[in-house]
């Protein structure tokens, strides 16, 4: 049996299992999951050899929506309290099959762990286990920051840690997809921080200046208090805030922005702008088929919005939505790339990115 732990929002363990279950499955790889409860993770399981480095091979953690980050798994270890180390050691090279020399290890806790002594053991625990790992030949003896692998590591409790291989080109930017944010006091409202993250995990690392720089127009709609103005003005654009809701006073006394008293549904401007950004709270299909007639009217290039999902079938609702922006964008002759994410500062939320390619 080989295994694949795949990382996600607690609470979002199902979602994360059907959407892996049905991505592999459409691929030719069946396997089932086991979610661990609020626990932020799931183990997939594949019933045959080699089927992990096959799924690995066609499917891509970027293009899933509620998968943030995975790992293959080598190695479900018992943590005896005299030798931690050594019990790793001896279970990876018991592992049958190969697996790459890594470049260095990556100690995990499940996303909601309340244990600050477990956390702090974890941080102690990475320079003894990594002399230990190389001096086993299971490290490379220098790490490289472009190695193709790194060792895994889910430590679930002093007893117990999950170990397991990632590659370079298939796993999160970040340690199972959460970015370390600091919210700036200027900001107007928590919600910035999404707008950030989204453009960290959609955007090709280096390009960000050519999606966001040069002076671009944007429109924010459902704007106040101004969260996501706040961060496009930031980058430098000239935004148009529309909300019948007031808007932060500071921010408005940048001279970058203005605001509209309107429904953000209803108004559109009078010519096409580089960014449209909504994070408006309403039903997600509605908000799916703003963003499809702002694009196939070439009224932004970019945008990001947000889809409020329901409490019960969001998964499902997640599929409809997708069937709406796939099939409206594909009316017309221009073509799109359309991406995803449970974002790690997102709720009951998913954020789309989609981009008007030229």
């Amino acid at each position: 049996m080989e295994q694949l732990i795949a990382f996600c929002r607690p609470g979002f363990e199902t979602e994360a299992g059907r959407e892996l279950t049905d991505t592999a499955a459409a691929l030719g790889v069946y396997g089932y999951f086991e979610p661990a409860a609020a626990q932020g993770f799931v183990i997939f399981n594949l019933p045959g050899p080699a089927l992990a480095d096959t799924l690995l091979a066609r499917l891509s953690v970027h293009t899933l929506v509620f998968v943030r980050d995975w790992f293959v798994v080598l190695a479900d270890v018992a943590l005896p309290p005299a030798d931690r180390v050594g019990a790793v050691i001896d279970s990876l090279k018991s592992v049958d099959a190969e697996f790459p020399t890594c470049a260095r290890v990556e100690i995990r806790l499940p996303e909601n762990n309340a244990d600050a002594d477990l956390g702090n053991f974890a941080r102690k625990w990475v320079s003894p286990l990594s002399r230990g790992l190389r001096g086993a030949g299971l490290l490379q003896s220098e790490p490289q920051a472009d190695a193709p692998a790194r060792l895994e590591l889910l430590l679930l409790g002093f007893d117990r840690v999950i170990a397991g291989v990632s590659v370079s080109g298939n796993r999160a930017r970040f340690v199972s997809g959460i970015p370390r944010l600091r919210l700036p006091a200027s900001a107007p409202s928590r919600s910035a921080l999404k707008l950030e993250e989204a453009w960290k995990v959609f955007l090709p690392p280096g390009e960000e200046l050519d999606y966001l720089g040069g002076g671009k127009q944007a429109v924010d709609l459902g704007a106040a208090p101004g969260g996501w103005t706040w961060q496009l003005v930031r980058q430098g654009m000239m935004v148009t805030a529309v909300d019948n809701g007031p808007m932060n006073s500071e921010l408005m006394a940048s001279g970058h922005v203005e605001h509209i008293e309107a429904d953000g549904y209803q108004w559109k401007p009078r010519r096409g702008v580089d960014w449209m950004v909504c994070d408006i709270v309403d039903h997600p299909r509605r908000t799916a088929a703003l963003a499809v007639d702002w694009l196939n009217q070439k009224l932004c290039r970019y945008t990001v919005f947000n889809l409020k999902l329901p409490m019960k079938k969001r998964y499902d609702e997640w599929l409809i939505c997708r069937d709406i922006l796939e099939q409206g964008l594909a009316r017309t002759e221009m073509n799109f790339r359309i991406r995803a994410r449970h974002l790690y500062h997102d709720r009951e939320e998913i954020t789309c990115f989609i981009e008007r390619l030229a």
